[in-house]
């Protein structure tokens, strides 16, 4: 497996934070967090309304807008805001079928310049 070295350093804090034992305990961590939070968004169904939030870089902003633009009939507010350097948050308000919402969230995911890809459902 191959890693950059922010996130490397990023794993070196959350072993000192949370007492991981090393790197490999982190992966599984990590995993474990990924299919439960899939698990829940596969059983989603209906109409529903949720809070999207991505953090990416800047060079990202094009792609970021088209997406949108391809889920607009989703979107009932988004707010797009400068967090630090070329890094950007993106806050999506949605209203909609949840197997559409749910594709939107793996879309985002899926993009190699995110960050952080939260879906919060209410």
């Amino acid at each position: 497996m191959s890693l950059n070295k922010k996130i490397l350093d990023d794993m070196e804090r959350l072993q000192r934070t949370y007492g991981f034992s090393g790197r490999s305990e982190i992966v599984r961590a990590g995993i474990r967090n990924l299919l439960s939070e899939e698990k829940k968004r596969e059983d989603l169904s209906g109409m529903l309304h949720a809070l999207f939030l991505a953090i990416h870089d800047e060079a990202s902003d094009e792609e970021v807008t088209e997406m949108g633009h391809v889920y607009d009939k989703l979107i009932n507010t988004h707010l797009h805001s400068k967090i630090n350097g070329d890094r950007c948050l993106e806050i999506f308000l949605l209203k909609g079928d949840a197997r559409e919402v749910k594709e939107m969230a793996k879309k985002f995911q899926a993009t190699r310049n995110m960050d952080n890809v939260q879906l919060i459902v209410m």
